[in-house]
Formats: C-alpha cells, sequence, structure tokens
C-alpha cells in the first residue's frame, strides 16, 4: 500500500504525525509512505523508516512570492511530481486550505477531516473521503485517530511511538552528561528569564553536569550568552540546523524547554524533558511521550493564548507567570525524571 502524506508544517506539527506513521506501519504490512512538507522541515519525514520518498513544498516562500513561483515554473515541478505516481490513498493530516489544495493536486483517493473537525473550512471540499475526529483531544491522537479511519485499522492504545530512528541522526560530540536548555521561542509569554535559565544552570552544573545552551537567532544569541554569563559550566553552542540538533537531543543527559517546536522533537526522542507553560497549555499540543514532565504556571490567567503578556501586575518580565516557576523546582523535576531513565 501506498500513500501520501500532507503535513508540511510546522516542526511540532509534522512530529505529532510520525506516531500515525508507526500505528499504520504495524497494521499494514508492507505500507509505505511519501510526505509533502515545507523544505526546510524535509529531515524530520526521513527519519521514519516506514517513509520513502518526501517531497519538500516552498509554500512560504511562494506565499509571499506567487509570481514567482507560478510564472518560475517551481509550483508546476511541484505538481508533477506529487502525481507522478498513484497513490492508493493521500491523507491531508493537516485540515488547512493549504494542505487541502496540495491534496486535491495529488493522484489517488482523497482522506481528511470533515467541516466539523478541520480547522480552515474549505479544506474538506478537496477530500473523497471526511471523517469526523472530536477536536477536544490531543493533536497527536486526532492524527492518529484520522489515519487508523482512513487506511481501515484500530487505533493502538498507550502513548505514542514515534518511530525516528537514531542511527538515522548525526553524531554529536559535546561532552557527557550533558543537558540541554532550550530557551528559544517567538513569543514573548513563552521565554522564562535569563536569571530563571541561569539558575537553573547553576544548579546543573553543580550537579555534575554540563550545560548546553542553543540558539538560533541574534536575539536568541543574546539570550544565550546572558544566560551562561556568570554560570560556570554553561556552553553556549554554535547555531545548527534541525539535523544538527536533532543529533544532539538525542544525546542529552535531560532537557528543560518552554512550549517550543524543539521540545516536542526531545519528546519524539523520549529524552528526559520537562517543558514549561505558562501562556499556553499542553492539553491539545502539549509534549507527549515516554519521560515527559510538563509544568504549568498558576497565574489565574494561564492559559492566556497572547503572545504578548497584558497582565495587569507585569512590570518587567515578558512572562509573569513563567517566572513563577522556581529554577529549583524545576531541576528537582528533570532530575526525577532523569533518575528513572537511568
Amino acid at each position: 500500500m501506498k500513500v501520501l502524506v500532507v503535513k508540511t508544517s510546522s516542526i511540532g506539527d509534522v512530529i505529532h504525525t510520525l506516531p500515525a506513521l508507526t500505528d499504520a506501519a504495524r497494521a499494514i504490512p508492507g505500507v509505505s509512505f511519501d510526505w509533502v512538507v515545507e523544505e526546510d522541515l524535509a529531515p524530520i519525514p526521513r527519519w521514519h523508516p516506514a517513509v520513502d520518498r518526501v517531497i519538500p513544498v516552498a509554500y512560504r516562500h511562494w506565499r509571499f512570492r506567487p509570481l514567482q513561483g507560478i510564472f518560475g515554473g517551481a509550483l508546476a515541478k511541484f505538481r508533477a511530481r506529487i502525481r507522478d505516481r498513484r497513490y492508493d490513498a493521500v491523507v491531508d493530516a493537516q485540515g488547512l486550505y493549504k494542505s487541502g489544495v496540495i491534496t486535491w493536486m495529488a493522484d489517488g483517493p482523497k482522506h481528511g477531516y470533515d467541516l466539523a473537525s478541520c480547522r480552515e473550512k474549505l479544506a474538506p471540499l478537496a477530500y473523497d473521503q471526511r471523517y469526523n475526529v472530536a477536536r477536544s483531544g490531543h493533536a497527536i491522537e486526532r492524527t492518529r485517530t484520522l489515519f487508523a479511519q482512513a487506511l481501515g485499522y484500530n487505533v493502538p492504545s498507550g502513548l505514542p511511538n514515534y518511530g525516528v530512528a537514531r542511527d538515522r541522526l548525526p553524531p554529536s560530540d559535546l561532552p557527557q552528561p550533558f543537558v540541554l536548555l532550550l530557551h528559544g521561542t517567538k513569543w514573548h509569554t513563552k521565554r522564562w528569564s535569563p536569571e530563571r535559565w541561569r539558575g537553573l544552570a547553576r544548579i546543573a552544573a553543580g550537579s555534575g553536569h554540563n550545560v548546553c545552551v542553543p540558539w538560533q537567532s541574534r536575539e536568541e544569541r543574546v539570550r544565550a550568552e546572558a544566560i551562561a554569563e556568570g554560570a560556570p559550566g554553561t556552553q553556549v553552542l554554535p547555531p545548527a540546523n534541525l539535523e544538527r540538533m536533532a543529533g544532539i537531543l538525542a544525546r542529552a543527559a535531560g532537557v528543560v524547554a518552554v512550549d517550543t517546536g524543539l521540545a516536542h522533537l526531545a519528546a519524539a526522542l523520549s529524552i528526559p524533558t520537562v517543558t514549561l507553560y505558562g501562556s499556553t497549555e499542553p492539553g491539545r499540543t502539549g509534549t507527549m511521550g515516554a519521560r515527559q514532565e510538563r509544568l504549568l504556571a498558576t497565574k489565574p490567567c494561564v492559559p492566556c493564548r497572547n503572545k504578548i503578556c497584558n497582565y495587569t501586575g507585569n512590570a518587567h518580565a515578558a512572562s509573569p507567570c513563567l517566572d513563577a516557576l522556581e529554577p529549583a523546582a524545576v531541576w528537582d523535576r528533570l532530575a526525577a525524571t532523569m533518575a528513572q531513565a537511568a
């Protein structure tokens, strides 16, 4: 059986789809998948052994330069590529207008969420078969249910198995054992202050762990350097692409993260992780898997789901709800999780 998966972005959403492929591979002997995904996220599907071919799409680029995509030939080449084979099923695991259009382009019976289950109401027009999946469930379980209905098997119970083949990840030469602090996020309200991160780094170093702090943007580099300042044993890492970060994460003794895509990658790799939640809550899109702890702030306005804090008592912090979480309490939770994994 040959299946085309359409799930283009973001990091967390793409990772959330991996367990459905594991379920299907166990239920249907010989099934294999092609996967349409944003070009910068193409490494993620390649980590799953049931994926035969990854088809990159430059939707983010075309969105801002539509004429270039149309008249430059890129859109025509993409359409030809997803139609160069007939699929037994095409599954839109995203339920958005953009993913519906891609699904409509493909050759094969098309499956997706029904009108009540979709995020964008035009998407179901692209499908031959539509399925009702409760929107109240976690994104991982919703995707597992969609695949089971579309491909004809029962949804397995238990924690998700992401199926990531670790031998496909690059090696890491960081000194062991190390703890990774994933502080990077665009939302102001998801940020734990550098002072809190620095306090955590000191505790981790005092327990015999090397502490590593990655960054990607210039703003994240400034924050990473502020965390490392005055925290002996803390190393600011050079910028790394997604594959390199996966290799680093796979060898970490533990991770502390804010609500960001790399936290989901740590969950997919079953690395002991504590993820901090304040403006967002983990019920529908939080980290899920073995050795995953989710620590929630307790301010009365949590979760506000705002990118900028509007709390009247906020004088200085970008996220006063997260800053109410003490480094010692976060470390205790991580240390306990790492001990269970040992």
